[in-house]
């Protein structure tokens, strides 16, 4: 196992943090993990992710962008929309022009989902496996690019999220590409607020699926 950090010079010639954990030269498949603005890859979902796709012989690839530090406080949301798409592009493109993948699996949390949105679209991703979890339904760019996409998927969200819309999880689950889940009364975090054991619960249901992908 081997373990690269760099950074990129991202939107607005900011830099962009990244790491690289690979499984040796003979991988031939690459997880891209998008974290959220405030939910890193050490968050319970992200990490126990890692290590499911690290297990099964794939290169993982988090794309550390760091929203929430003061150089991007000025930004609107369409400004740190058109950001995340940029450095997820840029860093992106640096690793598969190093090494050529024949799989990929997608996996974004939260704001992490419109830098997949904009990434399905990609030639080398056509097939690529999605992993949508807790995706920013309020936004015309990830709901459509959920409800049109033909990539298989998984995606899980709870009733008790900001981002859930019902009419529109309900287009998302007429979608056959995109096994989806909900869970009752989880939030943001997709954990059920005071009570650790039901939180536990559904990680372990979404981690079991993952692994099961």
């Amino acid at each position: 196992m081997k373990f690269t950090a760099d950074c990129i010079t991202g939107y607005h010639n900011l830099s962009v943090p990244y790491s690289l954990i690979s499984n040796g030269e003979t991988s031939s498949k690459l997880a891209i993990i998008f974290p959220g603005q405030g939910y890193t890859v050490q968050g319970p979902l992200l990490h126990y992710s890692t290590g499911i796709f690290l297990s099964q012989s794939y290169d993982v690839l988090h794309v550390n962008y760091q929203y929430n530090h003061n150089a991007y406080k000025s930004f609107t949301m369409e400004e740190l929309s058109e950001a995340i798409k940029h450095d997820c592009e840029t860093v992106i493109e640096k690793t598969i022009a190093a090494k050529s993948y024949e799989q990929y699996c997608l996996i974004g949390k939260s704001l992490g989902t419109i830098a997949m949105s904009a990434e399905i679209k990609r030639q080398e991703f056509i097939d690529a496996k999605t992993i949508w979890l807790t995706p920013l339904l309020q936004r015309d760019d990830v709901f459509d690019a959920m409800v049109t996409s033909k990539q298989k998927g998984l995606c899980f969200i709870g009733d008790n999220d900001r981002c859930y819309i019902k009419d529109r999880y309900s287009r998302i689950k007429d979608n056959p590409s995109i096994a989806s889940r909900l869970f009752h009364n989880a939030n943001h975090s997709l954990e059920i607020e005071q009570s650790v054991g039901e939180s536990i619960n559904i990680l372990k249901t979404i981690m079991k699926t993952i692994e099961e992908f």
